[in-house]
């Protein structure tokens, strides 16, 4: 038996935009959910680690000295969530780590990203792999000295990212963008990290965050194929020009930071495209071409 009381204004005009907007969110994830095997008792425990981590942040935010007894009152009222659901969920471990990002997929971003290691056309050079900067070897130092730059080749090697000529002792990239399409535990991780931290910042700004966060996008309507093959041509290209403007930039400010100052601050900038084909109207009819953008202000795209 649930013993939280119903949830309020569940018929509102807001609260029906709410459950519309989880559904978007949700129906992409209950498809790869289905996809993989995943099965729906499983993601019903994340949900509730999720929604139980949430409410006890709120909380203890509210309430800091709340004793446990009545935390989890309150938790199973925020949740909708048996006490005995609360109590089991509260004991387990709420917070998973941050995944770090490996240091040959660092080295990786500042070899693609770092004018010290860029051509005059701003494609990474080969490297050699020993030696003055610029080298693999110094590439390698300015990333961390606790792993061997051998090693860290061998692991750019391993992802399919770098080879080594060995006549020439030099080193080479094989790719300027890394999205390990074989390797779905790395992907997954890219999918909860990015689309995760997009989510959090909108979210927020629904809560009414200031300053908000940067959270923008732009929609049109009515493109053939070929238009939406080059605008995925163009936005690539604009991205690739982002991030060896921005790599950079960040890597000075943590170089530059005290480290005895507030330095916990962190940040994620992306940048994505969805293309689709609308569904087919019952009298077809050809579509009236639109744009729409939000704005930090108003995320609201006009169709």
């Amino acid at each position: 038996m649930n013993d939280a009381p119903s949830e309020p204004g569940a018929g509102s005009p807001e609260q029906q935009a709410l459950l519309q907007a989880v559904q978007a969110v949700l129906a992409p994830l209950a498809r790869l959910a289905v996809a993989r095997g995943l099965h729906f008792g499983t993601v019903e425990e994340q949900l509730k680690v999720a929604f139980v981590a949430a409410a006890r942040e709120a909380a203890l935010r509210a309430h800091p000295q709340a004793l446990p007894h009545r935390l989890v009152s309150r938790l199973a009222t925020a949740t909708g969530i048996s006490r005995r659901e609360v109590t089991r969920l509260v004991q387990a471990d709420l917070q998973a780590a941050e995944p770090r990002r490996s240091p040959p997929v660092q080295v990786f971003a500042r070899w693609t990203t770092d004018p010290v290691y860029l051509d005059g056309q701003g494609q990474p050079r080969p490297l050699q792999r020993q030696g003055p900067a610029p080298s693999f070897e110094s590439l390698a130092a300015s990333i961390t000295r606790d792993v061997h730059p051998r090693s860290l080749l061998d692991g750019l090697v391993g992802l399919r990212l770098a080879e080594l000529d060995e006549g020439r002792d030099e080193v080479r990239l094989l790719r300027t963008a890394f999205v390990p399409r074989e390797d779905q535990v790395r992907m997954l991780g890219f999918l909860g990290s990015n689309v995760g931290a997009h989510l959090a910042a909108a979210v927020e700004n629904v809560e009414g965050r200031q300053p908000p966060h940067l959270e923008q996008a732009i929609k049109a309507d009515g493109l053939s194929a070929a238009s939406v093959a080059d605008m995925h041509a163009l936005i690539q290209a604009q991205w690739r020009l982002l991030a060896r403007a921005l790599v950079p930039e960040l890597q000075r400010r943590i170089d530059q930071d005290d480290p005895g100052a507030d330095t916990l601050h962190r940040l994620r900038v992306g940048l994505y495209m969805y293309a689709d084909q609308a569904p087919a109207l019952a009298a077809p009819q050809p579509p009236a071409p639109s744009l729409g953008a939000g704005s930090d202000d108003d995320e609201e795209l006009v169709d």
